[in-house]
Parts: structure tokens; C-alpha cells; sequence
């Protein structure tokens, strides 16, 4: 005949199944991944794909044009303008934005929407962002194999400029349309700037007390860069960029009195892979070296 567990047995087993639960609760579980999210700017699109989520994006950016995926995706606004209704119409679990003079984060907020505010520009930048956009959407270990890879890529190109001396270089990202005037090049603090001193050169405006400064030609002259490379009109199509190109190439001809254009060492840019810090800073590491060296790292 069985007999009944005393009132102290009871307790005991009581006690430990509480016991049992706690420490089952208390255990991290793995979150899941966010089936629907909102890119807000290129470098996040291309950071996401690069990730392996690009087919969780139901919505990207205005001037989002890689990989060739996001052609058929919702348009949200631009990173300095998101448009808060539209996210909120494609019921993302997700929106990446950077940080910026908008209110976006607050409006979202508000609806109940969650975000996460990711800021780069400087190569530094462009690895924290990856690990931040990662750890948001719960795929660290991604982000950090990334960033491994891409150091891996970076290194690479560093070692094959390694004792050679420097070559200055001039980075133009913005003038007037059709002109060689209002110019803005690359000063300090840009991701780009740090590429191009890996890549073996030496930014004729790393002393610059601004990060994107505005020259005149006349200090183009007066710096004496001996590379010089001009994306400052990237074109809306292939072949307008190819037109565009052909423009600025021609404009920078007629400067004979800026040693790059004397020794034919004026690259006029296109490739978007150079306005957008994210996962192709090794594409654009590789090509400065071969303009500022000659040589083809892998």
C-alpha cells in the first residue's frame, strides 16, 4: 500500500521543483532574428545584406542601389529625411536609421516601432556600426565574422604597400556640377582618409581642422598632390555615370598646372563602393593602392 509523502517531503519537493524553475528561467534565450527590417541608408542596406539578412529587408533608402536585390524594395526616404509613415506601412520589427537631425526615432517610438540608431565615418566607425547592426538584429556572431574578414581584406592591402614611401593624395567628394569650383575634399576623421593611409598615401588635407573642407583650385595647385581622386559626381544610371566620368575627366585636363594632372594621375570615380562606408572598403583599399602604387593586393 503507498503511502502519502509527510507535509516536510512535500515542502522539500515543493522547494526544489521552484528551485528548477528559477534556474531554467533565468537562462538567456537565443531572440530571434526580426523577420521584417527597414534599411535607412546605403552603408546599413549593404551592411545587412553583407550579414546574410537581405531577405528580411522590406524597405530601404532613397539612393540604396546595392546589391542589385534592392531594386525591387520600397523606398523609405533618405538617411537625413526618413519618412516615418511609410516605415510604419511596411509593419517592420525593425528600422535601422543613423543618427542625424531628424525625429524619426521618436515618431516610430510612438507607434510602437522598434529602432536602432547606428552612426559611422570613420573606419572605426564603419566596424562599430557592423557589430551594432549584428547585435541588433541578433546575429553578433555574424557581425564579428565580418569585421574579421574585412580586416583580414585590409590587412592585405596594407602589406602589399609596405615599406614604399607615401604618395600624397587629393579625395575630391563634392563641387559645383560641371565645374572645378566649391570644392570639398577629404580632410581627417573620414573612413576614407584612414583607407588611404593604409592604401600607401598620405592626404595632402590631414591637417585639416575640418573633416570634409572646402578648397579652391588654387590650393589644389598649391598642395601638389601627386594622385588624385575625383568622385564627386556619381550619375543616377551606368550610363550617365559613364558620361559624367568622361566630363570631370575632361575638366581636370585643363588644370596643367596641378602635378597629378601633369603625370596623368587623375581618377575620376563612379563606383558608389566609394561613397558608402560599409562591407566594400576593401574594393576601394585595393583600387587606392593600385593608383597610389601599382600594386594588386588580394
Amino acid at each position: 500500500m503507498a503511502t502519502r509523502p509527510t507535509h516536510a517531503a512535500r515542502r522539500s519537493i515543493a522547494i526544489a521543483l521552484l528551485v528548477l524553475l528559477a534556474g531554467t528561467t533565468g537562462r538567456s534565450q537565443p531572440q530571434a532574428i526580426p523577420a521584417r527590417i527597414v534599411s535607412t541608408s546605403p552603408s546599413i542596406t549593404e551592411t545587412l545584406f553583407a550579414l546574410g539578412l537581405g531577405d528580411r529587408v522590406v524597405g530601404v533608402s532613397t539612393y540604396c542601389r546595392y546589391p542589385a536585390a534592392v531594386a525591387a524594395l520600397p523606398r523609405v526616404g533618405t538617411f537625413l529625411k526618413p519618412d516615418a509613415e511609410t516605415i510604419a506601412r511596411l509593419k517592420p520589427d525593425l528600422v535601422f536609421v543613423h543618427k542625424g537631425p531628424h525625429n524619426v526615432v521618436t515618431q516610430l517610438g510612438t507607434l510602437g516601432i522598434k529602432t536602432a540608431v547606428v552612426d559611422g565615418g570613420s573606419l572605426p566607425g564603419v566596424f562599430a556600426t557592423i557589430r551594432e547592426i549584428g547585435a541588433a538584429a541578433h546575429v553578433a556572431d555574424r557581425g564579428e565574422r565580418l569585421v574579421s574578414e574585412l580586416n583580414a581584406g585590409l590587412d592585405r592591402v596594407k602589406a602589399s604597400v609596405a615599406g614604399r614611401t607615401p604618395r600624397k593624395i587629393l579625395i575630391v567628394v563634392g563641387r559645383r556640377t560641371g565645374t572645378l569650383t566649391d570644392i570639398i575634399a577629404v580632410g581627417p576623421g573620414s573612413y576614407l582618409h584612414d583607407i588611404a593611409a593604409l592604401a600607401g598615401g598620405s592626404n595632402v588635407l590631414g591637417s585639416s581642422r575640418l573633416e570634409y573642407p572646402r578648397i579652391s583650385m588654387e590650393t589644389v595647385i598649391s598642395l601638389a598632390p601627386d594622385v588624385i581622386v575625383d568622385i564627386g559626381e556619381m550619375g543616377e544610371s551606368p550610363a550617365d555615370s559613364n558620361r559624367r566620368r568622361q566630363i570631370t575627366e575632361g575638366l581636370w585636363r585643363g588644370q596643367t598646372l596641378v602635378k597629378a594632372v601633369r603625370n596623368g594621375e587623375v581618377h575620376a570615380v563612379h563606383d558608389e563602393a566609394f561613397v558608402v562606408p560599409g562591407p566594400r572598403i576593401v574594393e576601394v583599399a585595393r583600387a587606392m593602392a593600385r593608383w597610389l602604387h601599382g600594386v594588386e593586393a588580394r
